[in-house]
């Protein structure tokens, strides 16, 4: 008597469990899926899953930098190479006067003039030097400058060989504000008048070299 109530018992559940209906099926499923979904976004998302994300984009960039780094490092023997032709090429034509100030750089401008207006006319038979005054550099330039207004009465032969002297030589000089004026005749250092003279003025200029560590910053 009692097997038969167990096994209908049984048979009574089996038969429950097999007349559910899919649409609740479903929704259990679908409430078991959204109880998963908000205990992910609540519990695991922002503890676990952001602070992976962020590592793994910090060792992204990490990786990202090494590697140009090690591209930087491997470019240095050619970068050295190079770095040694540039520093030969401008020992050999250095475009910076040698002297270390404005005030010696001038003075070696005017010596400069003088050796250029000798070498064109010896004894100054036909080019003299009336004037050469140092002047203060007004621009604020990266470079600093040394400047001289130089002041000529040369013959026109002899003026082109002082100006090609001056501005071909090494370290390099530049002449600005050329002027030029004839006349008639104008007097040699022997007091004796030569005609077809030209009466030059213009503005002689070489770069100081920068202090060592910089490059004269404070002029920008």
């Amino acid at each position: 008597m009692t097997a038969t109530a167990t096994s209908r018992t049984a048979s009574s559940s089996a038969t429950s469990t097999a007349t559910v209906p899919p649409r609740e099926r479903w929704i259990a499923l679908g409430l078991l899926a959204g109880v998963v979904l908000v205990a992910y976004f609540a519990l695991i998302h922002p503890w676990w899953t952001v602070p992976m994300l962020d590592l793994q984009e910090r060792i992204d960039d990490l990786k990202e930098r090494d590697a140009r780094a090690r591209a930087t490092l491997a470019q240095a023997p050619e970068i050295r190479k190079r770095l040694g032709d540039v520093r030969e090429q401008a020992a050999r034509l250095p475009g910076f006067m040698a002297e270390g100030s404005t005030e010696l750089a001038t003075a070696a401008l005017i010596q400069r003039l003088e050796t250029a207006v000798q070498e064109a006319s010896p004894k100054n038979r036909s080019c003299a030097i009336q004037n050469r005054s140092p002047l203060t550099d007004p621009r604020k330039e990266r470079f600093q400058r040394a400047v001289v207004q130089v002041r000529l009465q040369c013959g026109t032969p002899e003026l082109a060989a002082v100006l090609h002297s001056l501005e071909s030589g090494s370290p390099r000089l530049f002449v600005d504000n050329l002027n030029v004026t004839a006349q008639r005749f104008f007097f040699s250092p022997d007091q004796a008048p030569v005609g077809g003279g030209l009466d030059v003025a213009f503005d002689l200029y070489g770069y100081v070299a920068p202090a060592a560590g910089g490059t004269s910053d404070a002029a920008r």
